[in-house]
């Protein structure tokens, strides 16, 4: 048995791994290389640092930053010593920095350089902090995290941490709502990781050593500390990114020899179509995955034909520990009904299809999402109506996402539950209509939303971004989808924005663009 199936928790990975890949590189950052040695022995000063710092097991430290190899020693010395990391959305506001800093508890805050000032005027709010300190200098009057930590000896504390421990808590996009806390333990974690090992794995869920990750994705989303975290698991050689810049991705293309990622669909877009994607040498790129957003499938065909590697399409949430279904390369061939699928289950997942009532629904009927598996989220934190309503008794959680299985097991995502029109009696799910616009050769990207109509209760608006030149007017788009899709699903009107709003895992904000026009009114439907 290889020995990394001996980890029972992330920590004993690092241990594994500093054992087993020794010298070999497992983190790359602006120039510092930390081989998987070092990462094991910098993790357990970490964690001898915070137990010097008084703070106890199962209690949280935040960090407030942008991508850094320190992260991540951070995130894997806080597992060591049974301490829970909790990192912060840099893009939020100050009170809503203050509200996750505080509802967490954390006993000591680790702030970036970009953030010190931000930090200083939040500090008075944060009462349960007893301690700031800093990642890379910059502020005096608190301590630097390379000296905090090389103070301390390089031995391993080996403090207790049982598999079902929290190992990370990422805070939801908050788009509706104070965010909440996802508690993902270490089984959580690794539990699906394992079921994607075995012998009958597929091409594009097998790592070698010899692969390197780009770790782009900002770290306080699953797509950015998961897929670390992944890339530690295997053994990989990881190149950080401090924040997603698309012409620099593509320099980590030409230097580092990317061969495995993971981007979000408007990620790709910028890096797509950046002139100098054209020349760039992909040769050494065996996979793409991509998720957390619809993609147009005019843009898919483009990262296609530049990157020319294997796509996969994840689907997943942070309640799920990231990915529970996917799509591999072999269905990505144009036309074929699969393509608009997000995929089957990965091994050790459930998928069902539920009505309002809770009961299953048959193939091809639209209802929300349900799953099971190992990687379903512990809980949300101090938050037990909220997990209730997530997370049943039985282990079933419900995604708050519309779709439907076909018959091969095929997953369909329709929307969000939320999201969804009902115009005339009628339900429409945005992401179908969504996905007629763009099919449109002068439409770069589209949105749409319901919007308050005297007649219809609720009509159907496009909110479209145009592609550099083009000039489609709002007649030829709906004449456009209504040649695909059924005439109480077509919009009804059409604005013209240069640039889609979305949060930081690339989601569409919809609710940015619905609550102007249901100003005044007393809930979003009519």
């Amino acid at each position: 048995m290889p020995a990394i199936e001996e980890a029972s928790t992330l920590a004993d990975v690092v241990r594994v791994q500093g054992k087993a890949r020794g010298n070999a590189t497992a983190f790359e950052f602006e120039g510092r290389v930390t081989s998987f040695a070092d990462f094991d022995r910098n993790t357990n000063r970490v964690a001898r640092a915070l137990i010097a710092a008084g703070v106890k097991p199962n209690e949280h430290i935040a960090y407030l930053g942008k991508n850094s190899d320190y992260y991540f020693e951070l995130l894997f010395g806080a597992m060591k010593a049974g301490v829970v990391m909790a990192p912060v959305n840099w893009r939020l506001a100050g009170p809503e920095i203050a509200y996750i800093v505080e509802d967490c508890k954390a006993a000591i805050l680790f702030v970036g350089p970009e953030f010190i000032e931000q930090a200083r005027a939040i500090q008075p709010q944060l009462k349960s902090v007893r301690a700031i300190m800093t990642t890379e200098g910059g502020a005096p009057e608190w301590k630097d995290f390379a000296a905090w930590r090389d103070a301390q000896p390089s031995d391993d504390p080996k403090v207790p941490v049982d598999e079902n421990n929290v190992a990370i808590q990422l805070y939801t996009s908050g788009t509706t709502g104070k965010p909440k806390g996802a508690m993902l333990s270490h089984y959580n974690f690794l539990s699906l990781v394992r079921a994607g090992r075995g012998g009958d794995a597929p091409d594009w869920n097998k790592w070698m050593e010899s692969d390197v990750s780009l770790v782009a994705m900002p770290i306080f989303h699953i797509g950015g500390s998961g897929w670390g975290a992944v890339g530690i698991y295997h053994g990989a050689k990881g190149v950080i990114a401090r924040e997603f810049d698309p012409t620099k991705i593509l320099d980590f293309f030409e230097n580092s020899k990317i061969s495995k990622l993971f981007m979000v669909p408007a990620a790709m877009q910028f890096v797509v179509r950046q002139p100098r994607a054209r020349e760039i040498d992909f040769s050494r790129l065996r996979y793409m995955l991509y998720g957390a957003s619809p993609i147009p499938a005019a843009l898919l065909k483009e990262c296609i034909d530049v990157f020319k590697c294997g796509f996969v399409q994840l689907y997943g949430m942070t309640e799920t520990t990231g990915t529970i279904v996917a799509l591999p390369p072999e269905d990505h061939v144009e036309g074929l009904e699969r393509m608009r699928s997000a995929g089957k289950p990965l091994p050790g997942v459930e998928i069902a299809i539920l009505d309002a009532d809770g009961n299953r629904l048959p193939p091809r009927e639209v209802g929300e999402i349900a799953t099971r598996s190992g990687s379903n989220m512990v809980g949300y934190w101090n938050l037990p109506e909220a997990t209730a309503k997530t997370l049943d008794k039985d282990n079933w959680l419900r995604t708050g996402d519309a779709g439907y299985l076909d018959e091969d097991g095929y997953l369909y995502i329709h929307d969000r539950i939320k999201d969804m029109i009902i115009s005339g009696g009628e339900n429409i799910y945005p992401a179908e209509v969504e996905s007629a616009i763009c099919d449109h050769p002068d439409v770069a990207e589209a949105a749409v939303i319901g919007v308050p109509d005297d007649q219809w209760g609720e009509a159907v608006k496009a909110v479209v971004v145009m592609k550099p030149g083009k000039d489609a007017t709002a007649v030829d788009i709906i004449k456009f989808a209504r040649e695909r899709i059924a005439a109480f699903k077509t919009p009804k009107t059409v604005d013209f924005i240069p640039a889609l709003p979305r949060n930081a895992s690339g989601k569409i904000l919809r609710r940015n663009l619905r609550d102007p026009y249901w100003a005044g009114k007393d809930r979003q439907v009519n």
